[in-house]
């Protein structure tokens, strides 16, 4: 190349930047468009997929009693128990999840401990949005160049206002996008049910707050019933029997122990007994008494009820060739208060129907495999587009 021409290139290639700099011009895909311009469809795909593979996708199992955060790739990152504690006097959050049920009756007067959900919907949603930003710091650390999407379970009678608090709440707390899917469901999947077959299963789920039964097939409930009965409401129960029948008057903490270790609903094989530690409403002194398990059956004698005639509701409203398939099939139980000693046995003999226990199926308050359910949802469509599949009552919104 000889030095005219060479020079000429030069003074044409400063020309050309010149005027790249005044019309606005930009390089994009190897060749130069005006900036601004819109790029091809398919590059901005690819920048949607790049985006979703970086942003983290949770799932929250936003329980009455505990809150549980599954991370995609992770597992379950967070069981907290769903309690937070604030100084009334300045409103500043003090302390969330095990820290602040420490709290629970221990208070001064300045400082409360309050479980902002209540039968397994928002009860004030202030607290629950500050408690779900907390968690979700937990989980994702502060700063997040893309915001997590989020899947939360809910009950199936929850109404379009709770449904609405519900996704607000999580938008609020961080999420980018919120979707929700019936407890029922996701414990179905999660206690691998193939609910996708024309073949009826049926699902009881005893949470915190509310106990859920419901009759799935073909990706969709047929029938379902919601009831506020469940793992709180046994507790009540504890409460009452011991003031109506000991004179005792013990806390929510001592009746959940009471329940955890000598609870049951049908008759054990050998009598079980532990002593509990209250005060006694007529000298107003500590007082122990030994209590049975037979003691705890009578306690939780009404609630009980309430559960099994729902069960029995729902059967009754099921179409007979559903009513065969879960002759066959069973019941599946699921959620914490499905652990009581004795409730697939008390559903068997009531029911005629074999009903077991979802493996792991309650080791926390709300039920795992539920967490389980989110992280195959997570795993088999990135986008969360089975949820359209798994359920007719979806919702969801973007910030």
């Amino acid at each position: 190349m000889k030095r005219g021409a060479a020079v000429q290139n030069t003074e044409n290639g400063a020309n050309f930047i010149s005027a790249v700099a005044k019309r606005g011009m930009c390089r994009y895909n190897g060749s130069w468009t005006t900036a601004g311009a819109p790029r091809p469809k398919q590059k901005i795909k690819q920048r949607c997929s790049i985006m979703c593979s970086i942003a983290k996708d949770i799932g929250i199992d936003l329980g009455t009693a505990s809150v549980l955060v599954y991370v995609k790739g992770k597992g379950v990152v967070l069981n907290e128990p769903s309690v937070v504690a604030i100084d009334k006097n300045t409103g500043k959050l003090l302390k969330v999840g095990a820290e602040a049920q420490a709290m629970l009756g221990r208070t001064p007067g300045n400082i409360v401990a309050i479980r902002p959900l209540r039968e397994g919907v928002i009860s004030d949603y202030d607290m629950t949005e500050r408690m779900l930003r907390e968690f979700l710091h937990k989980v994702v650390g502060g700063f997040q160049l893309f915001k997590p999407r989020v899947i939360i379970c809910v009950p199936s009678g929850i109404t379009e206002v709770e449904e609405r608090a519900v996704i607000d709440a999580g938008i609020q707390a961080g999420a980018r996008k919120v979707y929700l899917i019936e407890e029922p469901v996701a414990a179905a999947i999660g206690a691998g049910i193939d609910i996708t077959q024309p073949d009826g299963h049926m699902v009881v789920d005893i949470g915190g707050g509310t106990a859920d039964i419901a009759v799935i097939s073909l990706s969709g409930v047929v029938e379902s019933a919601s009831i506020k009965i469940a793992g709180d409401q046994l507790n009540e129960s504890v409460v009452k029997y011991m003031r109506r029948k000991h004179n005792l008057l013990v806390g929510e903490r001592t009746a959940e122990e009471m329940k955890k270790q000598i609870g049951c609903v049908f008759p054990k094989d050998e009598e079980e007994t532990m002593d509990v530690k209250g005060r006694c409403l007529l000298t107003g002194l500590p007082k122990v008494v030994t209590v049975s398990s037979t003691e705890m059956m009578d306690a939780f004698e009404e609630p009980v009820e309430r559960i099994m005639e729902a069960i029995h509701s729902v059967l009754e409203r099921t179409p007979p060739e559903l009513v065969a398939d879960i002759s066959t099939n069973g019941i599946v139980m699921t959620g914490g208060g499905s652990l009581v000693s004795g409730f697939d046995k008390l559903v068997t003999a009531r029911t005629g129907i074999h009903t077991v226990i979802a493996e792991d199926g309650g080791n926390i308050s709300q039920g795992q495999k539920q967490l389980l359910c989110i992280a195959r949802v997570m795993l088999c469509l990135p986008p969360m587009l089975i949820l359209d599949e798994a359920t007719s009552s979806i919702d969801t919104r973007t910030e």
